[in-house]
């Protein structure tokens, strides 16, 4: 079984489509019979996708810091709820757990933890997918800094083509399928 790791908001945004787009997540996901990992929120864009594979009876993980339970109320009925210490914790156990990891529409902390898994994939930690699902073009600007950093020499070719911004499932689902990692990155002595 494939899991992955979607990193979204615990708010629902100021669109209509970003709701819309986590239950769709949250359909294709139970279609292509993936399992969940995430934050383990009831709340916004979390909370719509978790109850989504939970109505369809899927593997879903809730990864909460104890800091956050009281704050974040946590969804119920997951397959599992694993209380961590920390944020650091709680983003060491999500890679862990995924095969994939895809960041939905969401605030810092959604950028962070994908910058994160983005960064280790860089440096040979893990060699899984990373998707941005660019719901509604909000990646737009965070793609085009990606394809600066090329230009202006901070970041591989390869590892850019490595990264897949996306509003389409299917483009996703293949990316997912034919991912080839990146070659370890070498440094010069």
């Amino acid at each position: 079984m494939t899991t992955i790791a979607v990193y979204c908001a615990s708010a629902m945004g100021t669109h209509p489509i970003y709701a819309e787009k986590a239950h769709e997540l949250g359909q294709w996901m139970t279609e292509e019979s993936y399992d969940l990992v995430y934050g383990g929120s009831k709340l916004g864009l979390m909370g719509v996708l978790a109850r989504e594979l939970i109505q369809a009876e899927r593997q879903t993980i809730g990864v909460m810091p104890n800091f956050l339970a009281d704050n974040e109320i946590t969804q119920e009925g997951l397959s599992e709820l694993i209380y961590v210490e920390s944020m650091h914790e709680r983003k060491q156990k999500m890679i862990d757990l995924a095969d994939v990891f895809i960041a939905m529409p969401g605030g810092p902390g959604t950028l962070e933890e994908i910058s994160e898994v983005v960064s280790w994939s860089r440096i040979g930690q893990h060699d899984k997918p990373c998707i941005f699902y660019n719901v509604n073009g909000y990646y737009d600007l965070l793609a085009q800094f990606f394809d600066r950093m090329v230009t202006d020499g901070f970041l591989f070719e390869s590892d850019r083509e490595a990264l897949l911004f996306s509003d389409s499932l299917t483009e996703i689902q293949s990316f997912i399928k034919n991912y080839t990692p990146p070659a370890k990155r070498v440094y010069d002595k």
